[in-house]
């Protein structure tokens, strides 16, 4: 009884590496599935009712905020008499005397 049970159980190790190359040579013989999605991205583009030359007015400017840490919006410093402002998502370079809009740079 063991003798057989150990010829049956050494045969089944030896056919397995065959059953399943079997098997996966089946699958390699089927075409494949090619699922087609369409997809669509709609693009919007926010205008800026800013511009350029454009001056802000002082009841404007109260709305604004200051952008001390330029750096960290990725803006370059402000030459002598300007200062970066926040307005909605943009970034304003404005004069500090004037509030003439030099420079504006859209937000993400």
């Amino acid at each position: 009884m063991k003798k057989i049970f150990a010829a049956l159980l050494s045969a089944s190790f030896l056919l397995s590496p065959m059953v399943v190359s079997q098997a996966s040579a089946d699958d390699h013989r089927r075409p494949p599935v090619v699922v087609q999605k369409k997809v669509v991205v709609k693009k919007t583009v926010v205008r800026s009712h800013w511009k350029k030359g454009y001056r802000v007015n002082a009841s404007e400017r109260r709305r604004f905020s200051n952008v001390n840490d330029y750096r960290r919006y990725r803006l370059a410093p402000p030459p002598r008499g300007y200062r970066w402002v926040r307005a909605d998502n943009d970034y304003l370079l404005i004069g500090v005397t004037s509030g003439i809009i030099s420079s504006i740079i859209a937000g993400r």
